[in-house]
């Protein structure tokens, strides 16, 4: 059983062009290793506009590639400094008699005056 094999859509473009300026297909099956048939199959393709899709898509899928990498970064970096801060918050010292609660705020101070 052979391997299979998988080519470049500018590699498959590169040989559709040589059969295309006159270079036999027996010639370049032996050349690059791999049938005319699939030498056939990529100068149709070529002819009919399909490998220009495939070098798109494949730009398009590259670039892709590149904003995941480059978010996936962005996130774990973004992940440890939550940790860190996390660490630092626990690590904090915190006033006892100070009442730091968001929610009820500082202690009211007693004011000389009487309170209506």
């Amino acid at each position: 059983m052979t391997k299979h094999r998988s080519h470049s859509a500018a590699f498959k473009r590169q040989v559709a062009e040589e059969f295309l300026a006159g270079e036999t297909l027996h010639a370049l099956s032996k050349r690059h290793d791999i049938s005319r048939q699939l030498i056939r199959i990529w100068v149709g393709k070529f002819e009919a506009g399909a490998l220009d899709n495939d070098v798109q898509a494949a730009d398009l899928i590259q670039e892709y590639e590149a904003k995941i990498a480059a978010l996936e970064r962005m996130v774990g970096r973004q992940a440890l400094e939550i940790e860190l801060l996390k660490g630092a918050l626990k690590d904090a010292p915190r006033s006892k008699s100070a009442n730091t609660s968001v929610i009820t705020g500082p202690r009211p101070s007693p004011s000389a005056e009487g309170a209506s």
